[in-house]
């Protein structure tokens, strides 16, 4: 689609660990291809979902949570939010409205504000808010700091506001011709998607027993049975003890994840889905290049 009314460009979604990215980029693209947990660093590279509206197309990129990096893996991660802001058209500060302000939601404004470039500011999870008179002050605050675009409301989880916020950020993009076909969702490999929904609910099924420790490579991706993907992938840990946490007593909780993603990924694929889960120690491998290579969090 090609007239002067079409709006289309790069939009980042910036924030803290837990602020809803991940969340939001799954509502708009309707499908699951970020993961999500309430877990911090969750998403640990840039992810672009498109997002196609009448008038204009919008491409998402899901930035690593903002947070002080410790390992190799946790600076490639904050590399990926630079270098996002320097490429994007639009920046959505995305800020959970229902906790306090602290050092790195100032953090994170501070690196919108370095990158001057037009934003919109977003209260997520405006739903766990007692009364919306809250807001007033966050947005007074926000508003002294940076000249933003928008303030837009919303609750991700709920659903609510979205069209809103859509409409708005369309409205601050600049015109052009789409960037993707419609039927393209993300620029994510399958298998990388795969890999994310595995991690997703190793994530969800140990609680707080793994909280970083993990990665998961797709080392097989075979679609060439009719009717039936066959997928092998590799659960990266740390330490051992870290493999017994995720095989559980007797393999069950390993065979559960495995039954959770397997649901997810046949509904992505619209397909039977055979998945075979292997977990492998690789010592400090949040420092080795060669494993970051092999998770997709490059350089």
């Amino acid at each position: 689609m090609s007239n002067e009314d079409f709006r289309s460009g790069y939009v980042a979604l910036i924030g803290r660990p837990n602020a809803g990215k991940s969340t939001l980029l799954n509502r708009l693209v309707g499908e699951k291809i970020a993961a999500v947990s309430n877990k911090p660093q969750t998403t640990r590279y840039k992810i672009k979902g498109v997002v196609n509206r009448p008038g204009g197309q919008m491409v998402f990129l899901d930035t690593p949570g903002i947070h002080k990096p410790g390992y190799l893996l946790n600076r490639r991660m904050m590399s990926a939010v630079h270098d996002a802001l320097q490429t994007v058209d639009l920046v959505v500060l995305m800020r959970d409205a229902s906790v306090s302000t602290g050092n790195g939601d100032r953090f994170v404004l501070d690196l919108v504000k370095r990158s001057e470039k037009p934003a919109i500011l977003v209260l997520n999870k405006v739903d766990k808010l007692r009364e919306s008179g809250l807001l007033l002050p966050l947005i007074d605050l926000y508003r002294k700091e940076y000249d933003f675009k928008e303030v837009v409301p919303i609750s991700a989880l709920k659903d609510q506001e979205l069209d809103i916020l859509t409409g708005l950020i369309l409205q601050n993009l600049p015109a052009g011709d789409a960037i993707f076909t419609e039927d393209e969702l993300t620029d994510q490999p399958l298998r990388n998607i795969v890999a994310e929904m595995v991690r997703e609910k190793i994530l969800l099924t140990t609680g707080d027993e793994i909280p970083y420790v993990t990665a998961v490579a797709t080392e097989v991706f075979d679609e060439t049975e009719p009717g039936l993907t066959r997928i092998y992938c590799v659960i990266y840990v740390e330490r051992p003890s870290q493999k017994k946490i995720i095989i559980g007593k007797q393999g069950a909780r390993l065979r559960d994840v495995g039954t959770k993603a397997r649901e997810d990924i046949e509904r992505l694929l619209g397909t039977k889905v055979y998945l075979k889960l292997f977990v492998k120690v690789v010592g400090d491998w949040r420092n080795q290049p060669r494993a970051l290579n092999e998770v997709g969090v490059f350089e």
